[in-house]
């Protein structure tokens, strides 16, 4: 009897409660997923989600350095020595929509031989995002100002400036990249400005170079051929213009317009392996009828090999056209540059570097040449995960057509504290 009163009760009471559930409307989970076109989210596995940011966690990654380095410098052209201080920073946002990537640099330099006051010569500060459009199209854009000078003590300075110019340059760019199956087409666009600031020279006092300020608008396009695996077959177009802000001291304005046309090949073997080589033509056009065009072979190749991941070797050649800049001869400079590096790890706490550069350039409408060579070798010791100790060692030859040569050897020691 009692176990039947019992049965009764538990049969009314939940009788009760469905009755009072029912009672009330019922209504979506969430209405957002019952929107038309809009479909409820396949479950991702544990070892896949992404874990919701922390209370308070800063919106960027933030990585820091300060680096002091002392350098002297044993040249022809006479004794320095030089300390700086090195900050830098990287903030790294990778987000849903976009990477975006912050950076900037600051160098501090003291001249203690011969002693000078302190100076800035280089400050820079960028930025970079990268966004997938979709599967197939990736966009990104950059952004960067720097502010540089030479230091009074810098070896090859022509021994006629006292005082060289602050340079500022402003870039921006933007650019796409698209596959079709085997072709990926890539689409840039940059736009810079370059600002000098005047010159103290011994044979002509503090000179203007107003004259030598630019705007420079490049633009190109590359598509490549996947033919095999690993080898691309590119070609390349680009064109460019430049606008100075007025005409020089021989009332001659520099505006020109320049074109690049160039086909190679490129490839990539398991991350081991990567090279690539063209060859082209390019045309600096003036406005003026009476500067001479310029027009030159355009060559350009790179490797690096990377039998393992202790051991990294590269290579580049390039030739280029640009303008000449401040205290400067001429109309253009068509440059050819060669410059190989290796760096080997020893250890965890320990890596080794060396590295070997050539230089050749003239400047159209003036017979100044330059050729150059160097070459230089470096250690970085790892104190712990937070300090570390450089040092090297450079040698230097720069023969100029027109300030003579310098033959230099510089050697570095720096303490790099970091995050």
């Amino acid at each position: 009897m009692t176990r039947r009163h019992l049965t009764l009760l538990t049969l009314l009471t939940a009788s009760t409660l469905t009755g009072t559930a029912l009672a009330d409307p019922l209504k979506p989970i969430s209405e957002e997923r019952l929107r038309p076109g809009l479909y409820p989210a396949a479950p991702v596995p544990e070892e896949f989600a992404v874990a919701p940011p922390e209370p308070g966690h800063p919106p960027f990654d933030l990585d820091w350095s300060v680096g002091l380095k002392g350098t002297y410098t044993s040249a022809n052209t006479g004794n320095s020595f030089v300390s700086t201080l090195n900050p830098r920073f990287t903030a790294t946002r990778d987000g849903l929509r976009a990477n975006v990537v912050v950076d900037g640099v600051a160098e501090i330099a003291k001249p203690w031989q011969p002693q000078g006051e302190m100076e800035v010569p280089a400050l820079r500060l960028g930025i970079t995002a990268t966004a997938p459009i979709d599967s197939t199209t990736t966009g990104f854009a950059n952004a960067s100002l720097a502010l540089n000078q030479q230091l009074r003590t810098t070896p090859g300075l022509d021994p006629l400036i006292i005082q060289p110019p602050e340079v500022f340059t402003g870039t921006a760019g933007v650019g796409v990249d698209r596959a079709f199956g085997k072709f990926t087409l890539a689409a840039r666009g940059t736009a810079e400005r370059n600002i000098f600031g005047a010159t103290t020279r011994r044979d002509t006092g503090v000179t203007d170079n107003t004259a030598s300020n630019v705007w420079e608008l490049d633009s190109s396009l590359r598509l490549g051929f996947q033919a095999t695996p690993i080898i691309e077959v590119f070609a390349e177009a680009s064109t460019g213009r430049d606008y100075f802000d007025k005409p020089s001291d021989f009332g001659v304005r520099s505006d020109a317009t320049d074109i690049a046309l160039r086909g190679g090949v490129a490839g990539e073997w398991n991350s081991v392996l990567s090279a690539s080589a063209s060859a082209g033509y390019g045309y600096h056009n003036f406005d003026d009828a009476s500067l001479a065009d310029v027009a030159t072979q355009l060559y350009d190749a790179s490797i690096t090999y990377r039998p393992d991941p202790t051991i990294s070797l590269t290579a580049r050649y390039n030739t280029s056209i640009e303008p000449v800049g401040a205290d400067a001869r001429g109309t253009a400079r068509i440059s050819q540059t060669a410059v190989a590096d290796v760096s080997y790890i020893a250890n965890s706490w320990l890596r080794l570097r060396a590295s070997a550069d050539w230089g050749r350039s003239a400047l159209t409408g003036s017979t100044e040449t330059e050729q150059r060579y160097g070459a230089g070798a470096g250690a970085d010791y790892k104190i712990n995960s937070r300090t570390a100790v450089s040092a090297d060692y450079g040698y230097l030859n720069r023969d100029n057509s027109v300030t003579g040569v310098v033959d230099s050897h510089t050697v570095s020691l720096g303490l790099t504290l970091q995050r």
